[in-house]
């Protein structure tokens, strides 16, 4: 696998696929008709903030691009804090990549008022086949009339609330994101989602339904888009998943390892102090 030249140009890439395939999905949301949810976005300085006032999700809470532009400064990053306070939010993940906001970000970061998190380990792959994996799950592609069942399995993994769950079915209207689930005979079992765009894949929405776990599903869902991105000319895939820590069983960690991916760097989350 090759790799950018520099560990800036490796993040730059990383988080630039991450960013289109999230601006994808806010975009596939809001033309939407169905559902009562509500979901924005907007630009502080260099920083996109997605805000939602009625889902608490910071996978929906979160700012991207802080220091992409130029170094944050003590004001920025409280406007930034501010806005989610009036808008009712008091707790969303800024993004952190200690490169671009300088040796002293952690006391910057401190006095404008956040602590740090868990963070994010991001992952990369190259053009490296990927072995066939065994399970009695069916693996197929979906569409929008599986939409409901994928946006179900997905906002009850990661904690969505209900009313959200239509913004996640949109996500099939998108012709960027191609969206894969198992199927235990005709009941559907687990989720998995591809972005690509210009070479590059991105894979999100991993999620089993409990009464289906270790099954193999999610191996399966993860080889079987390595695949379909591989099949499509991509360079490389990236992903990611919550930072090892102790206590914590890992099973997306070595499933992502296993899968042929490399860890990239781990990108710091910051969340309002005391929230």
């Amino acid at each position: 696998m090759q790799h950018p030249e520099s560990a800036s140009e490796l993040s730059s890439g990383i988080e630039s696929i991450e960013y289109d395939a999230l601006e994808a999905w806010f975009r596939a949301a809001a033309a939407s008709d169905e559902g009562d949810f509500r979901w924005s976005r907007y630009r502080q300085g260099d920083a996109t903030c997605y805000a939602s006032s009625t889902e608490p999700s910071i996978l929906i809470n979160r700012v991207l691009g802080i220091g992409s532009e130029y170094r944050p400064t003590l004001k920025q990053l409280i406007d930034i804090r501010n806005a989610y306070g009036s808008a009712g939010i008091g707790r969303f993940f800024l993004h952190v990549l200690p490169e671009r906001i300088g040796e002293d970000y952690a006391a910057l970061l401190t006095e404008a008022g956040y602590e740090k998190y868990r963070g994010w380990m991001k992952f990369v792959r190259g053009k490296v086949d990927i072995d066939s994996v065994s399970t009695d799950l069916a693996v197929r592609e979906i569409g929008s009339d599986d939409a409901g069942d994928f946006a179900a399995i997905v906002g009850n993994a990661f904690d969505f609330t209900p009313a959200f769950h239509p913004a996640i079915g949109a996500l099939a209207s998108d012709e960027n994101w191609r969206l894969y689930m198992g199927f235990d005979n005709r009941t559907p079992a687990c989720t998995g989602g591809l972005y690509i765009k210009d070479g590059v894949g991105y894979l999100d929405f991993g999620a089993t339904h409990p009464d289906f776990r270790r099954r193999g599903g999610q191996t399966a869902l993860l080889n079987t888009r390595i695949r379909v991105a591989l099949d499509a000319g991509c360079t490389s895939i990236v992903t990611m998943t919550g930072e090892a820590v102790a206590g914590d069983a890992q099973h997306s960690y070595r499933n992502i390892l296993r899968a042929g991916f490399e860890e990239a760097y781990l990108r710091e989350n910051w969340i309002p102090a005391g929230a």
